[in-house]
């Protein structure tokens, strides 16, 4: 199968996206973790070709929630997924019969999204969380796999995202950009993605899916992932409009909490639409069998630019402050090395300063309030972030680290050419989670795209 020959085209702000052969039609997929941020963005781009996808299983311990698929999802769309509850966790002989009972006999292609993430234990440290992470998202994959094969269920190809973390972007210094070919990363923590990888490049080996030709596979390795679910845990731009939409109403700036270089660094993102269009392309194409690709929207933000659209969204009329000067910056977040070499190899650790913790910026009394009187002023409203400060808040902090950018050359030098601008798939992500009660309404029309 090959787009080549098919012009591009656009679906609203997703620009140059690929065509395929119209004969592709009436495919049948699996998505698990269909509720997170990267699995329900897929399944919004699966859907939208209804001749090709007429069929897709999403399979999560619990079903969609009903105001992500009723608020973002259209009828006949929502007519052509089915959940499947199962828990991964689980026996693969339960797994199984979740998967019979559901009369799943068949896939053609399988997109693995689940992932858990484990509260970290009092006194633990990130050696600790990411040994119960790697047990935890290991059987997830291994358990899953192995109910197909007691099921005799053989997909086409079978794909797994992971992410940058795979480049060692949360230890601290590495080679960039990060390139699909970097060896994996040699740390004394260990990085469940690789015995992931492993354990599905196994599986594929050992299965065949005509009797002739193993089944295929894919790794998607996306940055730092947009998108917009019903939850606000490892969304990290998701704070910044809870930050903005407060301090509107408070009537103050929107002091920005990092350093000049900070203020003007390039950070690079990853739309969870686009992915889904790059991953549906990844699959479809026969070239691009068995190989990883990078993911992000191939559009440089800034906090500088980001800064202006977030009080133009918001209507901020106060403005805002700049980045204190580094001597004011005394809150320090250092890559992890556990003493020995950074991920690069070589050099010292990455360390990004703030002047201010949104995570403690959310403790404040005054905001908490604050966001109180706009969720009564908007009823729509039903989610409050300040519940779980720590959850929802922490990844707004971790979104200053740098951890530099993932290169997409790969993935064009195989004809991949889908573009988002960041600032209109901000814009739209905000959108829809003020359709799904998490923010209030933003104030104008329209994001002003980087052009």
């Amino acid at each position: 199968m090959s787009s080549k020959k098919y012009p591009l085209h656009n679906r609203g702000i997703y620009r140059n996206l690929p065509t395929f052969d119209p004969a592709i039609k009436n495919l049948t997929a699996i998505i698990t973790g269909a509720n997170g941020v990267s699995g329900f963005g897929l399944l919004r781009s699966l859907l939208e070709s209804p001749e090709r996808w007429t069929k897709i299983y999403a399979i999560s311990r619990r079903p969609p929630p009903k105001e992500m698929t009723e608020k973002l999802l259209r009828p006949d769309q929502r007519a052509r997924v089915e959940h499947v509850a199962s828990d991964f966790l689980d026996d693969p002989s339960q797994i199984t019969e979740a998967l019979k009972a559901a009369s799943v006999t068949r896939a053609d292609y399988i997109f693995f999204y689940s992932y858990f993430q484990p509260r970290p234990k009092p006194g633990t440290g990130p050696r600790e969380v990411a040994e119960e992470l790697l047990r935890i998202n290991v059987s997830l994959l291994s358990n899953f796999l192995d109910s197909l094969s007691i099921l005799n269920l053989k997909p086409r190809r079978f794909v797994l995202q992971t992410g940058a973390k795979h480049y060692g972007v949360h230890l601290g210094r590495l080679r960039v950009p990060a390139i699909e070919s970097d060896p994996r990363v040699s740390h004394p923590e260990p990085n469940f993605y690789y015995p992931q990888e492993d354990r599905l490049f196994e599986w594929c080996r050992k299965t065949s899916n005509d009797g002739k030709e193993n089944v295929g596979w894919n790794v998607i390795r996306p940055a730092w992932i947009l998108g917009a679910v019903n939850n606000a845990q490892m969304n990290a731009l998701y704070p910044f409009a809870v930050y903005a939409a407060v301090s509107a109403h408070r009537n103050v700036p929107l002091a920005f909490p990092s350093t000049w270089s900070a203020w003007q660094e390039l950070n690079l993102n990853a739309s969870a639409r686009l992915t889904g269009y790059l991953t549906e392309w990844a699959v479809l194409e026969d070239k691009c069998k068995d190989q990883a690709f990078n993911a992000q929207d191939t559009s440089s933000l800034t906090w500088d630019r980001f800064w202006g659209e977030l009080i133009r969204w918001y209507d901020v009329k106060k403005g805002f402050v700049g980045p204190a000067d580094d001597d004011k910056c005394t809150i320090e977040m250092k890559g992890r090395a556990f003493g020995e070499e950074s991920p690069m190899g070589y050099g010292p650790p990455l360390v990004t300063r703030l002047s201010f913790s949104l995570v403690k910026w959310a403790k404040d009394p005054e905001n908490q309030e604050a966001w109180k009187e706009i969720m009564a002023a908007n009823p729509n409203i039903t989610y409050d972030p300040f519940a779980d400060v720590e959850q929802n808040f922490i990844w707004g902090d971790a979104a200053f680290r740098r951890s530099g950018p993932v290169s997409m050359n790969k993935a064009r030098h195989m004809g991949w050419t889908g573009f988002v601008d960041t600032h209109e798939s901000l814009f739209e992500i905000y959108g829809d989670m003020a359709q799904l009660g998490m923010l209030p309404p933003l104030k104008v029309d329209s994001a002003q795209a980087l052009m």
